[in-house]
């Protein structure tokens, strides 16, 4: 795939493939992704549930079982080839250079130790500091977080914190070190409107403050609009359509992204109307069709759909689309 010039690229992934061999049959869920973030930059992956963006994402972690994982291709993070590092070495990589906000804190916290010793203990591991300090840092956090009661809430335990108090604890861990890349897996989902808007708004304020490259994983496209600066459709483990988030809100050119924006619920819809939806459902990764994933499921499908692979099409504004049909007039 040809990748649009870039400026200061911190990430950079070219020909991502990620198998997985643990089942009957070897699910392909990440095919050939490349994917650029710059400085300062946040990028959100979007896509319905099984597309390979949590997948993408755990892989720039090197969080994936070797045991149970085939992956190739490029993946580099600043002067880190993320794929060829070491045990101890990828132990050094994460906090420090990219870390993860995770779906459900809940769940990625440790239940048996407060949040105080659960930040303190992650300074300490990466830098050389006192007990003292370290505790000084996680106060700090805490504070820029905007939990409330700071002092008393590093004594508490992840279940003694609501859903939003949890996550921003998970924020506040996510930034311990310092990182340079900040990967969020679907962090709002969880959470009740009111808190997924403040949530949003603090990581988009943190990430501008602290000049963080993001990449942001989502199924809401309303989540996306509201932090990302460059959005990548995802569909059935490919990049199916990528460009400035205005430009794909504005003028969507894959079939997949435009049914994307016609299923959301908003302001548009009238009282008594049906909602769109998408037809048929994603393709098996474990046996994905010859030509493009989404030709039984597209409204716009020719023949030659069904059996070719379509390559990347670039247009303005570093706008590019995965489709044999996105540069006729009718896919506009």
């Amino acid at each position: 795939m040809k990748l649009a010039p870039a400026q200061d690229c911190f990430v950079e992934v070219k020909q991502l493939h990620v198998t997985f061999t643990g089942g009957k049959k070897p699910v392909q869920a990440v095919s050939g992704v490349d994917l650029r973030v710059q400085r300062g930059e946040v990028v959100a992956l979007i896509g319905e549930s099984g597309s390979g963006k949590s997948v993408t994402l755990r892989s720039l972690l090197g969080l994936h079982a070797k045991k149970t994982t085939l992956i190739s291709g490029d993946i580099r993070v600043g002067d880190q080839q993320v794929l060829q590092l070491s045990h101890s070495d990828l132990c050094s990589y994460r906090g420090r250079v990219a870390s993860m906000i995770f779906q459900e804190p809940l769940l990625a916290l440790d239940p048996v130790y407060s949040l105080g010793q659960q930040i303190t203990e992650t300074i300490r591991r990466h830098e050389n500091v006192t007990a003292q300090e370290a505790q000084q840092r996680a106060l700090a956090l805490f504070e820029r977080v905007r939990i409330p009661s700071p002092e008393r809430r590093l004594q508490a335990y992840p279940h003694e914190m609501s859903g939003g108090m949890r996550q921003r604890a998970m924020i506040a861990l996510a930034l311990a070190c310092n990182p340079q890349l900040l990967l969020a897996d679907e962090p709002t989902t969880a959470l009740d409107a009111t808190v997924q808007i403040q949530i949003l708004l603090l990581l988009r304020e943190l990430q501008k403050d602290l000049g963080l490259a993001v990449v942001f994983v989502t199924h809401d496209i309303g989540a996306a609009v509201e932090v990302a600066d460059r959005i990548a459709v995802m569909y059935a483990g490919r990049i199916v359509e990528e460009g400035p988030a205005r430009t794909l809100l504005r003028q969507p050119r894959h079939p997949y992204t435009r049914a994307l924006l016609q299923s959301r619920a908003d302001g548009a819809l009238a009282k008594g109307q049906r909602l769109v939806t998408i037809a048929g459902a994603p393709p098996d990764l474990a046996a994905l069709p010859q030509g493009c994933a989404f030709a039984s499921r597209c409204t716009m499908a020719q023949p030659e759909c069904e059996s070719t692979q379509p390559d990347v099409s670039w247009l303005e504004d570093n706008h590019s689309v995965r489709c044999l049909r996105a540069l006729e007039p009718q896919s506009v």
